[in-house]
Formats: structure tokens, sequence, C-alpha cells
């Protein structure tokens, strides 16, 4: 049992609902995938320059921006990696 709980932002809600319907199939698997686990921030890049959020998830060819408070990830941004850093 993860100690981490998912919770979106309506930034990235909405950039889900305009996603194709295969691709949400493929976020939501992994996602739970990464917070099943133990250390969910072990298969997290730390973002280094100013960006939306403290970390990401590499999902294919797309980016999950999110910071973590307490035991929550919250879901900032998620985009297509050649759009996700253009802010």
């Amino acid at each position: 049992m993860s100690k981490y709980t998912l919770v979106y932002k309506k930034p990235a809600a909405k950039e889900i609902s305009k996603l194709p319907d295969h691709i949400k199939k493929r976020l939501k698997a992994k996602l739970e995938w990464f917070i099943s686990q133990d250390k969910p921030l072990e298969f997290a890049q730390l973002l280094t320059k100013p960006a939306d959020g403290q970390y990401r998830f590499r999902i294919g060819n797309y980016r999950l921006l999110f910071d973590v408070e307490d035991n929550k990830i919250v879901v900032l941004h998620i985009q297509h990696r050649r759009e996700v850093y253009r802010r």
C-alpha cells in the first residue's frame, strides 16, 4: 500500500481531458504503478531549472510535472515532451 495519493490541479485535469483515450489509459496505468511502489520518487526526475513543478515522471513521450506535499503527489501539468518545458 502506497503512502502517496494523487491530486490533480485544474490545468492538469484539463490537459488530460484533451488527450486520446489510449494515452489516458497508459498514463493512468503508469501513475498507479508509480504510487504503488514503496518509494515512487525514485522513479521521478528532480527538476533543477525553474519550472512549474519540483519533479517529473516520464511516461512515453509525455511528461508529468508534479510537486510533493506531505503524502500527496500534486499533478500540475501533463504534456507532450516537446511542449511541456516551454513556459
